[in-house]
């Protein structure tokens, strides 16, 4: 059974100001829909991958075949990390993280300035193409990393708690090089209660 695109939770235009909708529209239907097609073709032969969900593919890629390792790492990756951008994301007033996960934030970065501040940073830090993450860890504590292109987090025993795409794809018709104010711009558009969801989840 083939991947598929996962319908938006909101319209093209529903994160303007902050992301216009042209840049949604050509991030999800050409780029998002490229890495599933790629991601497709490349599982065409291997039926029985191609029948596991992605995160288990991502978490036990050194089993994928070496033939299309490589193929599954970018393409897979790319599925997975876009289909989390686009649910860290709601229209709407920007809001603060919910009190569980406002907690862990605090006693880990010192207060959600603090780490909206080193989040930020990652992001802007991270020299080419890739992503700014919360993850956890697997002591089960908070870390914030950056990874490049579309290397996915699990790959490396993470689970992803937000994400922020840096790719130039992502916000370059309105911000153009200001990858900085993007990202200072993004923190109205976080959907915190997915965020505390996904953090209660991967403590389980």
């Amino acid at each position: 059974m083939a991947f598929e695109l996962p319908p938006m939770k909101y319209s093209y235009n529903a994160l303007e100001p902050v992301i216009d909708a042209r840049t949604v529209e050509i991030h999800h239907d050409k780029h998002h829909a490229t890495y599933l097609k790629n991601l497709n073709t490349a599982l065409e032969n291997y039926p029985d991958l191609a029948a596991s969900p992605l995160e288990k593919i991502l978490i036990e890629l050194n089993k994928v075949p070496e033939q299309i390792r490589t193929a599954v790492k970018n393409n897979g990756g790319g599925v997975y990390n876009h289909n989390l951008y686009w649910a860290a994301m709601r229209p709407g007033k920007e809001e603060k993280p919910g009190s569980f996960l406002l907690e862990a934030i605090e006693q880990t970065f010192g207060s959600n300035d603090l780490f909206k501040a080193e989040f930020e940073k990652a992001g802007l830090t991270r020299f080419g193409s890739g992503y700014a993450w919360l993850s956890l860890n697997p002591e089960k504590k908070l870390i914030i990393h950056s990874t490049a292109n579309q290397d996915c987090p699990l790959t490396d025993g993470l689970k992803p708690i937000l994400v922020v795409d840096v790719w130039e794809h992502a916000y370059y018709l309105n911000y153009q090089n200001r990858r900085a104010d993007y990202l200072s711009a993004w923190w109205a558009l976080v959907d915190w209660s997915e965020a505390e969801k996904r953090y209660s989840d991967a403590l389980k």
